[in-house]
């Protein structure tokens, strides 16, 4: 059972989903995984018929405690001020800080199939939403101070109590400490050194706490919410849902306090990128506007979902993550429209797949992203012959999706050596190729004059030349990346060859050469390694053919031995020989066949 059915077996009954977002600066990508863990929470309840509401706030009056990632200069006289009061940047259209940089990420939850029922923290304060819960929290300072020491093993001073003003004077909310509450309005100080991000103006006032006038610390803001809304399911990072974390402090509050339960808690753990978590401050990390335009909806939703919450999610916009998240969101794919995919595969695939209007075919995105990096070649044209059929229109539809991806990635997010650019020359690193990569170039350069030149030929034609000269396939595949793409990677090669022009494949093969006798020094065996060999196979051979040969140049011979197997597939073992001249090397060559027979 897919672990998130598993969790909420138990549920029942009408349910409020609650998330929220602290608008601090650009949204990176990894705050979509707690917003996609409530999308399918809801989604599954409504599938059981449970009413069920998803909340998603703005935590807009929380301070800015941190600068967003190169706003410095604007952003700096703000600190300490409610994020809702301080001005947009420079060029914006948004009314203030806040909106400017939420606005972009709610713009994701519509292409990403998400619906919620918004709210912002302005409103909930000002319209004296919570005028009851502020109530009730500074009446009972002495139980949150005490959950906050046994819980959090946190001190707070006698004079203590959870709310912070918005200072009269100066206007920041992050500075200021109430150290009283006389049931209608709370003493506070604005204190210079009560935080290292922000510097208090020093004035003393006294407010009355509601109908926005200052805020409930973070803690017992949640508190608030869950007893306000209220609340019956929010998961939370697990950096908050740790033991005698932030998780543990509300809960506390929110039983001793006002009696209620906490709600259903799902720990969710960090998305990272290259095994870094992201930071908005930092600027690290990919914004999820940016991975949204990069990544198809059902690509970016299986990202995020197809692990357990509590399982880290570690990807980056390296080749490798693209090609394998592409390759893996295919299989699945493919299993479900087979139907050969099990329970959680199909489970993942419905909660991931936006569009159920049936199956299509799933270009190889790194296919795709070599196609659209080859002006000559026609990607319609070229994925038509790899299905082997007629494109439909769902088909086109999708590989248009794919290509606006690869296309994306190409100019935004790769590096210049995960870039695929056809070299005009022959590379200079073709220097550092190998003997035997070497020698299964020119082998092959001496076959395809006369090959099929279609990408399932050639790529029967590569294994059959790796295994006669023979070489490890991926070193073969390497070489033949090397000397047309200035790569150790690419796609496969029997595509990259019939993407390219025969005379132009010809020419740039016949410009790599070989020393016949480093090859056959590099690629020779011994008798007891054949014999252990034969002995390993003898039921399985078919039939052997030998030929012998002599190079002048470097008085040289070598005996070539190609042995088919009962498939017929050849296996070429190749021996030095001793030998003065061509004569005594074909004497050479007959003495050692008679030891071997």
């Amino acid at each position: 059972m897919y672990w998130c059915d598993k969790l909420l077996g138990g549920v029942s009954g009408p349910q409020i989903i609650n998330d929220s977002k602290t608008p601090s600066g650009r949204v990176h990508v990894g705050s979509l995984r707690g917003v996609l863990i409530h999308d399918i929470v809801c989604k599954i309840l409504r599938e059981r018929g449970i009413p069920v509401t998803y909340k998603f706030g703005v935590d807009d009056y929380d301070p800015v405690d941190s600068i967003p990632f190169g706003m410095e200069d604007h952003f700096e006289p703000y600190r300490g001020f409610p994020m809702c009061n301080v001005p947009a940047p420079p060029g914006s259209d948004a009314s203030d800080m806040a909106m400017h940089y939420i606005e972009e990420f709610f713009g994701l939850f519509g292409e990403l199939g998400v619906e919620v029922e918004r709210y912002h923290m302005r409103d909930v304060y000002r319209s004296g939403q919570f005028n009851e819960a502020i109530d009730t929290i500074l009446r009972h300072p002495d139980v949150v101070r005490e959950i906050y020491l046994k819980i959090s093993k946190s001190v707070r001073p006698d004079t203590w109590y959870p709310f912070q003003a918005v200072c009269e004077q100066c206007g920041r909310v992050g500075t200021t400490e109430v150290h009283d509450y006389d049931g209608k309005e709370v003493t506070y100080t604005c204190r210079p050194d009560l935080v290292t991000w922000a510097k208090g103006c020093g004035y003393r006032g006294k407010v009355s706490p509601f109908d926005g006038r200052g805020k409930l610390p973070w803690k017992l803001e949640w508190v608030a919410k869950w007893h306000s809304f209220p609340v019956t399911i929010e998961g939370a990072g697990k950096d908050h849902s740790t033991k005698g974390g932030s998780r543990d402090v509300s809960s506390a509050c929110l039983r001793r306090i006002f009696g209620g339960q906490p709600p259903l808690n799902i720990p969710y753990e960090f998305f990272l990128i290259g095994g870094a978590k992201m930071s908005t401050s930092g600027g690290k990390g990919p914004w999820a506007r940016v991975m949204a335009d990069f990544l198809p909806a059902e690509a970016l939703r299986y990202l995020m979902l197809k692990s357990p919450a509590n399982r880290p999610v570690n990807f980056s916009t390296g080749e490798n993550d693209i090609v394998k998240l592409y390759n893996e969101l295919d299989r699945c794919h493919g299993q479900v429209m087979s139907g050969k995919a099990n329970e959680d595969t199909q489970r993942i695939w419905q909660l991931s797949a936006l569009d159920d209007r049936g199956s299509y075919y799933d270009a190889n995105f790194q296919l795709v992203s070599t196609i659209v990096q080859m002006p000559h070649l026609d990607l319609e044209t070229e994925i038509e012959k790899q299905k082997g059929e007629p494109l439909t229109d769902l088909d086109k539809e999708h590989l248009a999706r794919r290509a606006n991806s690869a296309k994306y990635w190409v100019d935004h997010l790769a590096d210049d050596a995960d870039k695929t650019q056809l070299q005009t020359s022959l590379p200079a690193s073709s220097a550092e190729l190998t003997v035997l990569q070497r020698a299964f170039i020119t082998r092959l350069r001496a076959v395809l004059d006369s090959a099929a030149w279609s990408s399932p030929s050639l790529q029967t034609l590569l294994f059959e030349v790796s295994r006669a000269t023979p070489i490890r396939q991926g070193d073969a595949f390497q070489s033949l990346y090397r000397i047309f793409l200035d790569r150790t990677s690419g796609p496969r090669a029997g595509n990259l060859l019939a993407f390219l022009d025969r005379d132009f494949v010809l020419e740039r093969c016949s410009e790599i050469s070989v020393d016949t006798a480093a090859f056959w020094q590099a690629s020779a065996t011994d008798a007891t390694t054949l014999s252990v060999w034969l002995t390993k196979q003898k039921t399985d051979i078919s039939a052997a053919t030998s030929t012998t040969q002599w190079d002048a140049d470097s008085a040289t011979g070598c005996l070539e031995l190609t042995i088919l197997d009962a498939k017929e597939k050849p296996h070429l073992h190749r021996f030095l020989l001793e030998a003065s001249d061509e004569a005594s090397c074909a004497s050479a060559a007959e003495s050692l066949l008679a030891s071997l027979a």
